[in-house]
């Protein structure tokens, strides 16, 4: 079978995007980021709160991405900021509950967030 790659057109647009910043800023994760959300969406990777509060306490301060969905499975104590492809409702309120930033991949790329920040999740 012939792999096409993503069909939607937000992950093909955040693809591209994720492609051309990495090649204008040359800070790999970008790019590393734009393999990762080529994959099929069943390769991609979720991630439950509980994996996001043990990592925001390994890396205090730094921004978590994940190249793929948050879910809301586990609480979040401390205040985390998560930059992800995608959130789950329940996720994305529990995380400004605990007063973090969650934030998708295209306005991270906006706010121009130091790549040295970043902690990829997988």
């Amino acid at each position: 079978m012939k792999r096409t790659g993503p069909t939607k057109e937000r992950t093909k647009k955040v693809i591209a995007l994720l492609e051309k910043t990495g090649r204008n800023s040359k800070a790999g994760i970008w790019i590393d980021l734009a393999v990762r959300l080529a994959l099929p969406r069943r390769h991609r990777v979720s991630v439950n709160l509980w994996k996001i509060e043990r990592l925001a306490k390994v890396f205090p301060g730094k921004n978590l991405v994940v190249p793929g969905k948050v879910l809301a499975f586990g609480n979040l104590s401390q205040k985390a900021s998560v930059i992800a492809f995608e959130f789950s409702k329940e996720a994305e309120e529990k995380i400004r509950k605990a007063d973090g930033k969650a934030v998708l991949l295209e306005e991270a790329i906006a706010e121009k967030i130091a790549p040295k920040t970043m902690v990829i999740v997988s």
